[in-house]
């Protein structure tokens, strides 16, 4: 059983020891932390808080200890309940809001629940923020508001309605031209919220829904995660179907990932690279993904007379990158689009509604769309690390022994070379080096994958 304390909230298992796990008490003692540094930062203001949550089995149990710990600090609440990731970033924009709690592990197995902390852009904390609420939670000395000081619910609201509507809205999304088309789409939404909001915005498109895993009840039909291991099943659903594309999305809904007619994968890392063909072919500028992500993205940003930027993995600094370069698309390999037309975080339902729109204007299968980008095939990989190394001595012997080529030390070390890449990182999660590589085949990806782990572990004699 974990719990994982970082700058971006607290994930951990649900069930077990107080301060291993995401017990009722840490989730008291987080909540208040955040409510401290939230109040620190707005001057002692009465704060108004969104709390949205997605469709995990301990999602209720969450929720209403962290209602009831806001209320107890004194914040009114607006809570939106089931509802997406970045459908509580928007409700806290929509209602001017001082902040917001989502309740979710993301792309996590079930028995895991966390809760994500916003500031009053919808966006997450940045660092010293989020140092500031650990800071604040490992200080018990707290003083709760007396009872004509503690908080209300000012509203309990459904949230997805409005959040589709300001998708649809937006200036690149053709909804005439996509309903005219009339696409037959499968979606599998691992049994989350997902499983309401994408076929929801689909049928306002005018597509044909077929729902695979769409009953949001926390039971997750497969891993979570929007990988192709865990998607043969939708796949056989698409050719079965005769459809013209599967979407699949994670149980927050901020990570998109799309299946071509065939049941082929149009491919994880290309869902953004396909986004911003799509905004770049309308308006020069510049793109922005992290360390871990496509070249194809730079390639297809230089091809349209913009400039690409690597910011360091994680959403807060992807868009940090996109406000400090002026960046009108961006986002991370993983299937998350941000696009600053509407907000500045990944957002899945933003990705389908333009990535339609794209594909009409095409006037192409999605195999053909597929084909029109650079061909990069991607290794994951990764090396169990003991107590006793000292990770940042291996990284820095890395970087030393390619200097020779163009390698970007922002965010662990990667390595770019004329055809392909390698990326050295450290995880925050977890006692290993990932160690994700880049080229123009599998075979050449897995190839320098070996070759990068079998000099790594020579270093560190394992």
């Amino acid at each position: 059983m974990t719990l994982i304390k970082s700058i971006s909230g607290i994930r951990g298992t649900i069930g077990g020891a107080q301060g291993d796990n995401l017990t009722p008490i840490d989730i008291v003692k987080f909540t208040t932390a955040y409510v401290r540094f939230m109040s620190e930062k707005h001057q002692g203001k009465r704060l108004t808080i969104v709390l949205g949550r997605d469709a995990r089995l301990s999602g209720t149990m969450v929720n209403d200890i962290i209602e009831g710990t806001l209320l107890g600090c004194g914040a009114d609440v607006i809570n939106v309940g089931l509802c997406t990731t970045p459908g509580t970033e928007m409700a806290v924009i929509t209602h001017k809001a001082d902040g917001g709690i989502i309740i979710t592990a993301s792309h996590n197995p079930k028995q895991w629940n966390a809760l994500k902390l916003l500031n009053e852009n919808g966006e997450f904390l940045n660092d010293a923020e989020g140092k500031r609420v650990l800071a604040l939670a490992e200080d018990e000395a707290f003083d709760f508001p007396e009872i004509d000081a503690i908080g209300k619910v000012i509203s309990r609201e459904d949230f997805n309605s409005t959040h589709i509507q300001q998708v649809l809205a937006l200036d690149l999304v053709n909804v005439e031209a996509v309903k005219a088309r009339k696409f037959k789409v499968v979606v599998d939404a691992v049994n989350s919220i997902g499983g309401v909001v994408i076929p929801q915005l689909l049928k306002e498109l005018g597509c044909e829904v077929v729902e695979l895993n769409c009953e949001p009840n926390g039971e997750f039909a497969h891993n979570p995660e929007p990988l192709p291991e865990n998607l043969t099943e939708i796949s056989e659903v698409i050719r079965r179907e005769k459809a013209d594309l599967g979407v699949v999305v994670d149980p927050d809904v901020d990570r998109l990932a799309l299946v071509n007619e065939d049941g082929t994968m149009f491919g994880e890392e290309y869902t953004l690279v396909a986004v911003a063909d799509y905004i770049l072919s309308k308006q020069v500028g510049n793109t922005v993904s992290n360390l871990s992500s496509s070249r194809a993205l730079s390639d297809v940003t230089i091809a349209h007379g913009g400039e690409y930027n690597a910011s360091a993995v994680g959403e807060v600094n992807v868009v940090k990158k996109m406000k400090d370069t002026g960046a009108i698309i961006g986002g991370e390999g993983n299937g998350g689009v941000i696009y600053p037309a509407l907000h500045y975080g990944r957002d899945a339902l933003v990705g389908v509604a333009l990535f339609l729109t794209y594909l009409v204007e095409r006037g192409l299968k999605m195999t053909e769309l597929r084909a029109t980008y650079p061909a990069y095939f991607a290794s994951k990989n990764k090396i169990q690390l003991t107590p006793a190394i000292d990770v940042d001595k291996v990284l820095l012997e890395m970087k030393q022994r390619y200097s020779a080529e163009r390698v970007n030390d922002i965010d662990g070390v990667k390595i770019d070379f004329a055809e392909n890449w390698v990326h050295l990182r450290k995880s925050n999660t977890e006692p290993i080096i990932r160690v994700y590589t880049e080229a123009k085949s599998m075979a050449e990806a897995d190839a320098l994958a070996q070759k990068i782990m079998g000099e790594i572990k020579a270093i560190c004699g394992i």
